[in-house]
């Protein structure tokens, strides 16, 4: 089934003690698969994990991860002693005092109130491990949700390539019906022309034979005809593939105008010179379609 490069999804995961975690995932086309991801500073440890994750699964798409952090009843802050710190203050202080002969000693508010002697730090609700394994696992559920959009967008693009491809055979049908009469026709009007420019004199029948027969061999669509059924089979399978195709469906698809270029050079005849416009633009509205799939 094939998937759209354009799709959102979103996931929450909330911890007994309220810390919730937002992950969104957005992406759309580009040529190859590209990965931008903002997240927390104290989950930049994480970052790979987090891509190896989406990648897994999102294969083409410019994608972008933004993580988001809600600690409201989670994490709480708490002051800590700088133990080390107090006790060099109060080895200063005394110093000082022994120093200019002051009086007093140094007392607990004085030591208490100097610079990182206490520090608020954050209480954090979950270990690093805990907060990687929940996080890797909102990511994944994110990338389902974002899958399934894309998955939807898959389908009714498929839809629109079903239709276009039922006019391409039919427009390809009518090529391959034309094709002989184009020779005969061209065998009448040349036979004709002679006649008028010979009038009385014999024609050379097989010199006329000759000339029709040089014409059929330079006109001949036969061989483009079957390649550009081919490159057609081989792109409604890669409708039904499982893997990314998006890459293949262009290909193909440059392989498959390249035959009607041919064609329409070859055939120099009005109706098929029509149906090649036809063709030709059909094609161009899938092409411009097949940017979107992954």
């Amino acid at each position: 089934m094939i998937k759209s490069m354009t799709g959102y999804g979103k996931a929450e995961w909330t911890g007994e003690d309220g810390r919730t975690l937002i992950v969104e995932i957005r992406s759309v086309n580009h040529r190859y698969g590209e990965i931008s991801i903002r997240l927390p500073r104290h989950c930049y440890p994480f970052e790979q994990e987090v891509k190896k994750t989406v990648a897994e699964r999102l294969k083409r798409g410019k994608i972008e991860v933004s993580i988001q952090e809600d600690k409201a009843g989670g994490a709480t802050m708490a002051p800590t002693l700088n133990l080390a710190l107090a006790r060099g203050y109060l080895e200063a202080f005394r110093t000082l005092k022994e120093e200019l002969a002051l009086e007093g000693e140094p007392t607990l508010p004085l030591v208490a109130a100097q610079r990182d002697v206490f520090v608020m730090r954050e209480d954090a609700a979950a270990g690093e491990e805990e907060l990687q394994g929940m996080l890797l696992a909102t990511v994944r559920h994110a990338v389902s949700v974002h899958e399934e959009m894309r998955k939807r967008e898959g389908v009714a693009l498929l839809e629109d390539f079903l239709t276009r491809r039922a006019v391409l055979t039919r427009l390809m049908a009518q090529i391959e019906k034309r094709a002989p009469t184009v020779v005969a026709e061209h065998a009448i009007r040349l036979r004709e022309r002679l006649r008028q420019l010979l009038g009385d004199t014999t024609l050379d029948e097989a010199r006329l034979f000759q000339e029709v027969a040089l014409m059929a061999d330079r006109s001949d669509i036969s061989e483009e005809i079957v390649r550009f059924m081919s490159h057609l089979q081989q792109f409604d399978e890669a409708l039904t593939c499982g893997e990314p195709v998006g890459r293949k469906m262009d290909f193909l698809l440059q392989e498959m105008n390249r035959e009607v270029n041919t064609i329409g050079s070859k055939a120099n005849d009005g109706p098929l010179a029509s149906l090649v416009v036809e063709l030709k633009a059909e094609l161009e509205k899938i092409r411009e379609q097949v940017q979107n799939i992954e």
